[in-house]
Protein backbone atom coordinates (compact mmCIF):
# COMPACT_ATOMS: atom_id res chain seq x y z
CA UNK A 1 0.00 0.00 0.00
CA UNK A 2 1.43 3.53 -0.65
CA UNK A 3 2.82 4.97 2.15
CA UNK A 4 1.24 8.44 1.72
CA UNK A 5 -2.05 6.90 0.60
CA UNK A 6 -2.51 5.46 3.29
CA UNK A 7 -2.17 8.28 5.76
CA UNK A 8 -5.51 9.78 6.94
CA UNK A 9 -6.42 13.11 6.17
CA UNK A 10 -7.40 15.59 9.52
CA UNK A 11 -10.44 17.28 8.84
CA UNK A 12 -9.76 20.60 11.18
CA UNK A 13 -12.84 22.35 12.39
CA UNK A 14 -15.35 24.85 10.49
CA UNK A 15 -14.00 22.80 7.18
CA UNK A 16 -16.19 20.41 5.19
CA UNK A 17 -15.13 17.89 3.12
CA UNK A 18 -18.55 16.31 0.88
CA UNK A 19 -18.20 14.08 -1.88
CA UNK A 20 -20.70 14.97 -4.38
CA UNK A 21 -22.17 12.75 -7.37
CA UNK A 22 -19.26 11.67 -10.20
CA UNK A 23 -16.66 11.53 -8.09
CA UNK A 24 -16.58 15.62 -7.02
CA UNK A 25 -14.83 15.85 -3.70
CA UNK A 26 -15.36 19.49 -2.45
CA UNK A 27 -13.98 21.37 0.27
CA UNK A 28 -15.13 24.30 2.24
CA UNK A 29 -13.64 26.11 4.52
CA UNK A 30 -12.78 29.89 5.91
CA UNK A 31 -10.83 31.32 3.01
CA UNK A 32 -13.03 29.34 0.15
CA UNK A 33 -14.03 26.35 -1.62
CA UNK A 34 -12.26 23.81 -4.38
CA UNK A 35 -13.43 21.60 -6.11
CA UNK A 36 -11.42 17.92 -7.09
CA UNK A 37 -12.83 15.29 -9.68
CA UNK A 38 -11.32 11.84 -8.83
CA UNK A 39 -11.34 8.45 -10.99
CA UNK A 40 -14.16 7.32 -11.09
CA UNK A 41 -13.43 3.98 -9.32
CA UNK A 42 -11.32 5.38 -6.53
CA UNK A 43 -13.12 5.54 -3.03
CA UNK A 44 -13.19 8.35 -0.46
CA UNK A 45 -14.38 7.59 3.21
CA UNK A 46 -14.89 10.36 5.75
CA UNK A 47 -15.29 9.40 9.31
CA UNK A 48 -14.68 10.46 13.15
CA UNK A 49 -13.34 13.71 11.75
CA UNK A 50 -10.62 11.82 9.06
CA UNK A 51 -10.83 11.57 5.06
CA UNK A 52 -9.18 7.89 3.70
CA UNK A 53 -8.40 7.22 0.32
CA UNK A 54 -8.53 4.03 -1.29
CA UNK A 55 -7.96 1.98 -4.57
CA UNK A 56 -9.58 -0.45 -5.81
CA UNK A 57 -6.57 -2.74 -6.60
CA UNK A 58 -2.95 -2.92 -6.46
CA UNK A 59 -2.77 -2.56 -10.27
CA UNK A 60 -0.19 0.05 -10.72
CA UNK A 61 -2.44 2.87 -12.19
CA UNK A 62 -4.63 2.67 -9.11
CA UNK A 63 -1.08 2.51 -7.24
CA UNK A 64 -0.72 5.52 -9.00
CA UNK A 65 -3.22 7.76 -8.28
CA UNK A 66 -3.63 6.72 -4.84
CA UNK A 67 -0.74 9.19 -3.55
CA UNK A 68 -1.96 11.78 -5.68
CA UNK A 69 -5.25 12.27 -5.21
CA UNK A 70 -4.32 11.55 -1.18
CA UNK A 71 -1.79 14.71 -1.38
CA UNK A 72 -4.24 16.85 -3.76
CA UNK A 73 -7.16 16.66 -1.12
CA UNK A 74 -4.86 17.33 1.67
CA UNK A 75 -3.70 20.34 -0.34
CA UNK A 76 -7.34 21.36 -0.74
CA UNK A 77 -8.08 21.16 3.56
CA UNK A 78 -4.62 22.91 3.83
CA UNK A 79 -5.47 25.57 1.20
CA UNK A 80 -8.82 25.99 2.47
CA UNK A 81 -7.87 26.93 6.17
CA UNK A 82 -4.22 28.48 5.98
CA UNK A 83 -3.99 29.39 2.01
CA UNK A 84 -0.56 29.15 0.27
CA UNK A 85 2.14 31.55 -0.66
CA UNK A 86 5.18 31.93 -2.93
CA UNK A 87 7.60 34.51 -2.35
CA UNK A 88 9.90 35.57 -5.61
CA UNK A 89 12.65 38.57 -5.26
CA UNK A 90 13.87 41.07 -8.52
CA UNK A 91 17.48 41.65 -8.62
CA UNK A 92 18.94 44.31 -11.19
CA UNK A 93 19.49 47.61 -10.61
CA UNK A 94 16.32 49.68 -11.42
CA UNK A 95 14.18 46.44 -11.51
CA UNK A 96 10.93 46.66 -9.35
CA UNK A 97 7.66 45.87 -8.97
CA UNK A 98 4.43 48.02 -7.74
CA UNK A 99 0.28 47.01 -7.34
CA UNK A 100 -2.11 49.51 -9.54
CA UNK A 101 -5.58 48.70 -7.84
CA UNK A 102 -5.04 44.48 -8.28
CA UNK A 103 -2.82 44.69 -11.25
CA UNK A 104 1.28 43.68 -10.67
CA UNK A 105 3.05 46.19 -12.74
CA UNK A 106 6.45 45.16 -12.93
CA UNK A 107 9.40 47.41 -14.35
CA UNK A 108 12.52 44.92 -15.32
CA UNK A 109 14.34 46.39 -18.32
CA UNK A 110 12.10 46.48 -21.22
CA UNK A 111 10.75 49.60 -22.90
CA UNK A 112 7.40 48.90 -21.39
CA UNK A 113 6.00 48.24 -18.01
CA UNK A 114 4.86 44.29 -18.33
CA UNK A 115 1.16 44.26 -16.19
CA UNK A 116 -0.38 41.07 -14.69
CA UNK A 117 -3.66 40.69 -13.87
CA UNK A 118 -4.28 38.14 -11.29
CA UNK A 119 -6.60 34.89 -12.23
CA UNK A 120 -9.37 34.85 -10.15
CA UNK A 121 -8.77 33.47 -6.50
CA UNK A 122 -4.76 35.01 -6.57
CA UNK A 123 -3.67 38.24 -4.79
CA UNK A 124 -0.58 39.87 -4.89
CA UNK A 125 1.27 41.42 -2.64
CA UNK A 126 4.27 43.82 -2.99
CA UNK A 127 6.10 44.06 0.41
CA UNK A 128 9.18 46.11 -0.73
CA UNK A 129 9.74 47.33 -4.24
CA UNK A 130 12.16 43.98 -4.73
CA UNK A 131 9.64 41.64 -3.01
CA UNK A 132 6.43 39.73 -4.45
CA UNK A 133 4.02 37.67 -2.90
CA UNK A 134 1.81 35.44 -4.90
CA UNK A 135 -1.12 34.17 -2.65
CA UNK A 136 -4.22 32.13 -3.18
CA UNK A 137 -6.13 28.67 -1.61
CA UNK A 138 -5.44 26.60 -4.54
CA UNK A 139 -1.40 25.24 -4.80
CA UNK A 140 -1.21 24.73 -8.18
CA UNK A 141 -2.54 28.35 -9.40
CA UNK A 142 -0.75 29.82 -6.93
CA UNK A 143 2.62 27.70 -8.20
CA UNK A 144 2.05 28.56 -11.98
CA UNK A 145 1.34 32.42 -11.33
CA UNK A 146 4.70 32.42 -9.10
CA UNK A 147 6.31 30.60 -12.07
CA UNK A 148 4.16 33.24 -14.60
CA UNK A 149 5.54 36.21 -13.18
CA UNK A 150 9.28 34.12 -13.38
CA UNK A 151 9.42 33.86 -16.68
CA UNK A 152 8.61 37.46 -17.09
CA UNK A 153 12.23 37.95 -16.49
CA UNK A 154 14.05 34.83 -15.45
CA UNK A 155 17.67 35.17 -13.84
CA UNK A 156 20.55 35.16 -16.07
CA UNK A 157 23.76 33.43 -15.00
CA UNK A 158 25.96 36.20 -15.68
CA UNK A 159 25.29 38.92 -13.44
CA UNK A 160 22.28 37.64 -11.93
CA UNK A 161 19.72 39.82 -12.45
CA UNK A 162 16.01 38.99 -12.99
CA UNK A 163 13.34 37.48 -10.76
CA UNK A 164 14.08 34.85 -8.98
CA UNK A 165 11.75 32.47 -6.14
CA UNK A 166 13.21 33.44 -2.53
CA UNK A 167 15.98 31.51 -1.25
CA UNK A 168 16.93 30.13 -5.19
CA UNK A 169 20.28 30.25 -5.98
CA UNK A 170 21.83 30.97 -9.40
CA UNK A 171 24.64 29.16 -10.84
CA UNK A 172 26.66 32.40 -11.85
CA UNK A 173 29.29 31.66 -14.71
CA UNK A 174 32.97 33.65 -15.36
CA UNK A 175 32.20 35.83 -18.10
CA UNK A 176 35.35 36.82 -21.00
CA UNK A 177 37.75 37.74 -18.53
CA UNK A 178 38.08 34.32 -16.94
CA UNK A 179 39.09 32.95 -20.60
CA UNK A 180 41.72 35.63 -21.22
CA UNK A 181 43.91 34.75 -17.90
CA UNK A 182 47.40 33.24 -18.67
CA UNK A 183 47.62 34.05 -22.48
CA UNK A 184 50.31 36.44 -23.88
Amino acid sequence: MSRIGKRPIPIPAGVQVELISDNVVRVTGPKGQLELRLHPKMIIQRENGVVQVQRPSDERFFKQLHGLYRTLIANMVQGVTEGFRKDLEIHGVGYRAALEGKTLVLTVGYSHPVRIDPPPGISFIVESPTRIGVVGIDKQLVGEVAAQIRRVRPPEPYQGKGIRYAGEVIRRKAGKTGKTKGKK
